[in-house]
């Protein structure tokens, strides 16, 4: 079997700087990796959509989610599109890991308190994973670190804040767009770390991140096929 092409799958922003800082991690993958064949796709927002952009790559496909959590992009939309597709498999998640942890910590403005700013999501599989990109991030600082949700789930980021007014806020956001701006609005003058994705050069451990996952879903896919 070949090596198989990458598709990599954001969830879209109507946000151009968003947009823009998404592509640019592609690009990064694409330069990293040249003997790639890396294609980009979204579950929602932007197109190609995922499930017709796989439909148009020819052979063996590691469908990558530039997401930070597992839930109902990753098991609903983007396993849905690979089953009975048996060249096709889905890599995990970006996160947890100790790699985004370390960008994170980059990124944190000055604050003894701190409160990890997530999207959210009714999937408690996104939860487990929150919590466990939390426990990475205290560790790396040596320091508790708080979950605060912008949807779906308690403790709402705003309300977190109210009890903790000291507290500096760390984006667990990929890129600009609605969530980013919704913690900007909850954090009401408080000190935000940019996303992970911030308009500068990529990060270098989100693009050894993007091409673990996508090897060690080829290698499954490889095995899975015989």
């Amino acid at each position: 079997m070949h090596q198989p092409a990458l598709l990599a799958v954001s969830h879209g922003t109507s946000d151009a700087r968003g947009a823009a800082d998404v592509r640019a991690l592609v690009d990064a993958v694409r330069a990293a990796a040249p003997e790639l064949e890396v294609h980009e796709a979204f579950v929602d927002v932007q197109e190609p959509d995922a499930d017709g952009a796989l439909a148009a790559i020819d052979g063996p496909v590691v469908v990558l989610p530039l997401l930070l959590s597992s839930g109902f992009h990753v098991f609903h939309d983007l396993h849905g599109i690979v089953a009975g597709r048996p060249d096709a498999v889905v890599a995990d998640p970006l996160g947890p890991d100790a790699r985004l942890a370390e960008v994170l910590a980059r990124r944190l403005p000055m604050g003894d308190e701190i409160v990890l700013a997530v999207a959210g999501s009714r999937d408690d599989r996104s939860a487990t994973d929150a919590d466990g990109m939390a426990q990475l991030l205290a560790a790396r600082l040596r320091r508790p670190v708080r979950i605060g949700y912008l949807a779906a789930r308690e403790p709402e980021l705003g309300a977190l804040l109210t009890q903790h007014p000291d507290a500096v806020v760390s984006t667990y956001l990929l890129a600009r767009g609605y969530f980013f701006d919704l913690a900007v609005k909850r954090a009401d003058g408080r000190p935000i770390s940019a996303p992970l994705l911030d308009g500068a050069a990529v990060p270098a451990e989100l693009v050894e991140l993007v091409l673990d996952r996508f090897r060690t879903a080829a290698a499954h896919l490889h095995h899975a096929r015989g």
